[in-house]
């Protein structure tokens, strides 16, 4: 088996793994970070870059060559309600350097944080490594093992952390417990291709017992099509041309192109849940992103909250990290600073669910006009309240900043 030490060994090369990553190898920190692929070329649901960590590449000095990778810019969000086109949130009042959500692909985002953390010399990126579980000794985490392309693995260190995502391998065998808080919808994933005359805008088509999103990637449009929680299998019965009328009567300009899904293959289902890990860390292990806290699709801020997790993460780590002197105090601060902006955003999300999403997708399906709710109505009448759904999802609750302890260092 072969054995390896590191200051910090990282599962999961996602947003949050490896944001920390590159965060602590700048800050002089000797890190590893395990991702189980060979790439990042998937088919990812959240490819949303919002102005919070447009904020933070800023801070970095890294924001003008990220935005030399392609990417759209979406200045707010519209929803259209039958016939009614209501925007909702208006990023361009946000006091940043890029005040606006890009829309890239999250393989191009994964592969520039990969290459800014190959410029350290204390940065160690193995694809195609799948951490599988933790070793322990005295009731402390001392090391995770795992499988690579040269067989087992296990790598020694002073913290381990779990960035692998919702159905993480190191939280269940880690043994943490978790809050399951729901959801009441699941999301279909399919692409489109674009065409001259449709329209540019990433936005939502409501209508009564149905929802559907559209995202602008270009050339295609990535769609999630929102149905009732379990309820695909039905859905799949009624056979593949009525799923694609269903579509057409939410958005019409798809009707040449439906013919493009060619079979159920072509649609992914994506399972929503929300969850929170009660406690986020172990002597020697902490927890963070979608490890730590499974988010709704609801808002996309998802990406954004598993990348303010390692920032504040690495805030805190680097010094006793880079001192041999860290402590399950430290650990539970990140959990404490971090916490709380979770909750209030599964809050947010669940009055969301609640409120919206359940009684919409309760209605039964019907073509008839869908008039905007009265509260939705007052954003299209006073625009400045467009600023503060804007400021949530944009920005989040309590954006993180890049501090002095990550300074570069040899």
């Amino acid at each position: 088996m072969r054995e390896l030490t590191t200051t910090c060994a990282i599962a999961g090369g996602g947003p949050a793994g490896m944001m920390l990553g590159f965060l602590l190898a700048r800050a002089g920190i000797d890190v590893i970070v395990l991702e189980k692929h060979a790439d990042f070329l998937r088919d990812f649901r959240g490819d949303t870059i919002h102005p919070s960590t447009l904020q933070l590449m800023h801070e970095l000095g890294l924001l003008h060559d990220f935005l030399k990778l392609p990417h759209s810019k979406m200045a707010d969000i519209a929803m259209r309600f039958g016939a009614e086109t209501i925007k909702f949130a208006d990023f361009s009042h946000l006091p940043v350097a890029a005040p606006y959500i890009a829309m890239m692909p999250q393989w191009d985002f994964l592969d520039f944080l990969a290459d800014r953390g190959r410029e350290q010399p204390r940065f160690i990126l193995m694809m195609n490594a799948k951490a599988e579980g933790l070793i322990e000794d005295a009731g402390r985490i001392v090391g995770l093992a795992g499988t690579g392309e040269e067989g087992p693995f296990s790598i020694r260190a002073d913290l381990v952390v779990a960035a692998d995502g919702r159905r993480s391998d190191i939280r269940a065998a880690s043994g943490l417990t978790g809050i399951d808080i729901g959801a009441p919808m699941d999301v279909l994933w399919f692409k489109l291709p674009r065409e001259p005359g449709d329209p540019d805008q990433t936005g939502g088509q409501i209508a009564n017992g149905r929802l559907l999103v559209t995202l602008n990637r270009g050339d295609y449009w990535q769609s999630a099509f929102v149905i009732p929680k379990g309820t695909f299998a039905n859905l799949r019965a009624g056979g593949l041309q009525a799923f694609r009328d269903g579509i057409v009567k939410l958005a019409p300009w798809f009707a040449n192109r439906m013919q493009a899904i060619e079979d159920w293959d072509e649609i992914k289902l994506l399972t929503v849940s929300v969850d929170r890990l009660e406690k986020w860390w172990r002597p020697g292990l902490l927890c963070i992103g979608d490890a730590a806290h499974a988010m709704s699709p609801i808002g996309g801020v998802g990406v954004n909250l598993a990348v303010q997790d390692a920032v504040a993460a690495a805030n805190r780590l680097a010094a006793p990290l880079r001192e041999k002197r860290l402590s399950d105090g430290d650990l539970a601060a990140v959990q404490e600073r971090r916490e709380f902006p979770t909750r209030a955003t599964q809050r947010m999300q669940v009055i969301a669910q609640n409120r919206i999403i359940t009684p919409l997708l309760a209605r039964p399906e019907s073509d008839a006009p869908l008039r905007p709710p009265f509260v939705v109505r007052l954003f299209d009448r006073f625009p400045v309240l467009r600023r503060l759904p804007a400021r949530l999802v944009g920005m989040g609750v309590r954006p993180e900043h890049i501090g002095l302890d990550l300074a570069p260092r040899p």
